[in-house]
């Protein structure tokens, strides 16, 4: 496994192999079984495969956790090295973004929704740094998360938007024994809040299960979702999300396919969740 912090080393190595296909992996570290799982479909589809690892500050804003993120950097090498990973590029900021750095993307309409009513800078931040690591690095797939279901459809309208020769793959959810959505950020979360956090799921599927029970309307599914939350004392719901899964425009009624999300806070710990449904057509 070969390891660079410099944007023309990363390059040298994956110009020596161009003849291969190559899957990427954008991480920020603190690797846990979810990114793994990534790593493993990226190996089962591909010759070679490449891993980044970068704490990106412009997703983060002023009031967030970019100071307490939690990092881990020889733990994760030792992951990926026994995973069978290629290339490890893992830049620092005056890297990514040198002296005088002023070029930022936005896709327009699916930044403002959802995460991006509460995090206005985050996906320009996303949105940069996948352009940024995608030229760099020329995967010929990518591979990402539902858990983050907002930031895969964003990436998904930035590759069709700008033309980039990549396949974005998208992977499912990898869960705790108790439904809790893996994430970086659970290491933050205090032991009471710990066992309290698989609320989210049980709300998303309290929602696909009145869905599947013919209820329809977002209005209603979005209320079962903030009822089931509130069983959970330390959860502070910031937002609960019934919306259509390649516009995210909140839905009046679900006919088809629906996208349930949310962002629970636990203290100051933000966690988000997110199933896919599909209504009855014999409702």
């Amino acid at each position: 496994m070969r390891t660079t912090e410099q944007i023309a080393a990363a390059r040298t190595i994956r110009q020596a192999e161009s003849g291969l296909s190559w899957g990427l992996v954008p991480t920020m570290g603190y690797l846990h079984k979810g990114h793994l799982a990534l790593v493993r479909r990226a190996r089962a589809e591909n010759k070679r495969v490449a891993v980044t690892i970068y704490v990106n500050p412009t997703q983060f804003s002023p009031n967030e956790d970019l100071d307490t993120y939690p990092r881990d950097q020889e733990r994760d090498l030792q992951l990926l090295a026994a995973e069978g990973v290629d290339l490890v590029f893992m830049p620092g900021d005056e890297t990514m973004y040198p002296a005088g750095f002023q070029t930022y993307i936005t896709v327009e309409k699916l930044s403002r929704l959802l995460e991006g009513s509460a995090r206005p800078t985050h996906f320009r931040g996303v949105a940069t740094i996948v352009t940024k690591l995608f030229n760099i690095l020329r995967p010929t797939r990518a591979y990402f998360g539902q858990k983050d279901a907002q930031q895969t459809v964003v990436v998904r309208r930035l590759i069709q938007d700008l033309n980039l020769d990549v396949e974005l793959v998208i992977c499912p959810t990898v869960r705790e024994a108790d439904g809790l959505a893996l994430s970086s950020r659970n290491a933050r979360l205090s032991p009471a809040a710990r066992e309290q956090a698989p609320i989210l799921y049980h709300a998303l599927q309290a929602a696909e299960v009145a869905l599947d029970t013919g209820k329809r309307e977002g209005n209603v599914l979005r209320q079962v979702m903030l009822d089931r939350l509130k069983t959970a004392p330390l959860a502070r719901p910031d937002y609960v999300s019934v919306a259509h899964p390649d516009t995210l425009a909140e839905l009046e009624r679900v006919e088809d396919q629906a996208l349930l999300s949310m962002a629970v806070f636990f203290g100051a710990v933000r966690l988000i969740d997110n199933l896919l449904v599909t209504a009855s057509k014999t409702d």
